[in-house]
């Protein structure tokens, strides 16, 4: 649990326009300090940390009138959460496969679409897809055990 890490994650999360955006609790970007974030990390080093329930909000979804749930985080949970991505980030990109653009540093759904007119540059038709809910439906259990594969404490 090395500081070094939250602070760039706070330096992430201090950039992004939602890091003002209050959770469930009033704590923002903007209550924190190098204190704050000594706390947190000795409060997941004693086993006493416990994320907070989410704030729930709905908003339109694009070209629809269907609302989309989304579950806004405290700040707290949002920096654990980023520091979390950096640990992990760190461990998995270089193994991921090129192909592979989805939340990935410098690629984009533009990345892709540009490697399939190089790749597939005849082909007339492709298929779209989307699995519904699927991050909803991850097994964690399967997920953990991995992530345990690369990573042992």
């Amino acid at each position: 649990l090395r500081p070094d890490i939250y602070y760039v994650a706070y330096q992430n999360l201090y950039a992004n326009k939602g890091a003002s955006t209050k959770g469930i609790l009033d704590d923002t970007a903007d209550g924190f300090s190098e204190e704050k974030i000594k706390k947190i990390i000795q409060s997941l080093k004693d086993g006493t940390y416990h994320p907070q329930p989410v704030r729930r909000m709905y908003i339109a979804k694009k070209n629809s009138k269907k609302m989309r749930p989304l579950g806004i985080p405290t700040f707290t949970d949002k920096l654990i959460q980023e520091a979390v991505r950096i640990i992990l980030e760190s461990i998995y990109e270089p193994v991921f496969e090129d192909v592979s653009h989805g939340f990935r540093p410098q690629r984009s759904c533009h990345t892709a679409l540009k490697t399939i007119k190089r790749e597939f540059g005849g082909a007339r038709w492709f298929v779209e897809g989307d699995i519904k809910g699927c991050f909803d439906n991850i097994d964690h259990v399967t997920l953990i055990g991995f992530i345990n594969l690369k990573i042992k404490d």
